[in-house]
């Protein structure tokens, strides 16, 4: 076993008892750690932004002045974003529906991305995209097979009052995609910045955006699932 495969296993057995811990405290603990999380995502967006504005006005050679106006402008948007949508929406999954189904929307982000990785290790094949050069179809059809996987151990435990059912299937589906699409979005950037993590915080694994880049996107889309279905 590698000293990085190592670590990424240690770095992820704390995160999920932390994830544990958090989910199924007091509520303003929660709050306080998805605050802190948005704190975290920002700063790191922050540092990909600064190092895409930088490398643009090095092929320019010249100190524009779109340089305050595009880097200012992705940091209102991502901060909009990351604290008034994800944070709040989070914060709202939570309240309404329960920690265990926030833990549930987690889990199907977490098997995608187990699945993505197992099926593209075992299988390889195609890549998907230029974008995510590691990501092969084989992967991606891995993550949609895995985020059934949370749904069945769910019912299973008895864990939520959900039916094994062609709905809950296409709702498991469709968080899978999102989390994938916002690890292709995230991906993108970090190309176009020609960096490989968004940070050093989680040791095997990178920044905390690598982490969460698909449930940043998920939880949002599976809040707005809950209001319209």
């Amino acid at each position: 076993m590698s000293q990085n495969l190592l670590k990424r296993i240690i770095t992820s057995i704390v995160l999920l008892f932390l994830l544990f811990f958090i989910n199924f405290s007091h509520k303003y603990i929660f709050i306080f750690s998805i605050l802190l999380l948005g704190i975290l995502i920002y700063i790191e967006a922050n540092n990909i932004f600064s190092k895409l504005i930088s490398l643009q006005l090095l092929k320019k050679k010249t100190l524009s002045e779109t340089f305050n106006f595009r880097f200012l402008s992705l940091n209102i948007i991502t901060f909009c974003y990351v604290f008034f949508v994800f944070c709040n929406l989070s914060f709202e999954i939570h309240r309404s529906e329960g920690p265990i189904f926030f833990l549930y929307i987690i889990s199907i982000c977490f098997f995608t991305d187990i699945g993505g990785y197992v099926f593209g290790k075992l299988i390889g094949g195609k890549k998907l995209s230029k974008i995510s050069p590691n990501k092969t179809i084989s992967g991606t059809v891995g993550s949609f097979i895995f985020s059934i996987i949370p749904l069945i151990l769910f019912l299973n435990f008895g864990y939520l009052n959900l039916e094994f059912n062609l709905t809950n299937i296409l709702f498991s589906l469709l968080i899978s995609l999102i989390s994938q699409l916002g690890d292709l979005f995230v991906s993108f950037f970090k190309r176009k910045a020609k960096i490989k993590d968004t940070g050093k915080l989680l040791p095997g694994h990178g920044g905390v955006l690598d982490r969460v880049d698909g449930v940043l996107f998920a939880i949002p889309f599976s809040y707005f699932l809950l209001k319209l279905f």
